[in-house]
């Protein structure tokens, strides 16, 4: 069960559309879907969204966007989890993946941080990588030295678009993924997307012959 949800960015304004904000994207997604707002909480470093459940016996859950820049990412989501007893397992670590296309998304547990900088630093500070992670993808620049320029820049359009209808149907998993059934949303998150119908072309008008 999920009960801390964190997406992975970088604050201000000059950074909102950058592919290394995806997992911010995806956070304000899911804070629409349930109809709340994060709010700036001084203590974590970060917004921070409550939810109830009413009617459940599993409590509430979190939402997190740490305000510390990327690197530093590990600092909200530990002191946060520490205080609400959250054990790394019922973490969910949304983040921007060089090694998925735009428009592919992954849902994996554990594993190394491959160098992703804010996963690094969750490593650090609570001391494991046994936590969620849901991998949404930016592509990859091709060569590895303009890897720091192609994060911290904006997505064509295509690719935008791409990366937000992946998200939206990523967000179709939440309920399973609170509810803890890590299984169907895996098989739902790894469901290729339908699809589009090739056109259909009408026959042209043949016009008979003169006789």
């Amino acid at each position: 069960m999920i009960r801390l949800f964190v997406g992975l960015g970088n604050p201000g304004a000059e950074y909102e559309a950058t592919r290394h904000n995806a997992g911010f994207w995806w956070i304000d997604a899911l804070a629409a879907k349930l109809g709340t707002r994060l709010v700036p909480e001084r203590g974590y470093q970060a917004l921070v969204a409550r939810v109830n459940r009413p009617g459940s016996e599993a409590g509430p859950f979190w939402l997190l966007e740490p305000m510390t820049f990327m690197n530093r990412s590990g600092y909200s989501v530990a002191t946060l989890a520490r205080f609400f007893k959250i054990e790394p397992q019922q973490i969910l670590v949304v983040h921007d993946e060089l090694d998925l296309l735009p428009g592919q998304a992954k849902l994996k547990f554990g594993g190394s941080a491959a160098g992703h900088n804010g996963l690094k630093d969750i490593h650090a500070q609570l001391g494991t990588l046994d936590f969620w992670r849901l991998r949404i993808g930016i592509g990859h620049p091709g060569v590895k030295a303009e890897v720091v320029n192609w994060v911290l820049k904006k997505p064509s359009p295509d690719h935008r678009d791409a990366i937000e209808r992946c998200i939206e149907r990523s967000l179709e998993a939440s309920d399973l993924l609170l509810a803890g059934e890590m299984d169907r949303a895996l098989q739902k998150i790894h469901a290729q997307p339908p699809r589009p119908k090739p056109r259909t072309h009408a026959s042209p008008t043949v016009t008979p012959a003169a006789p």
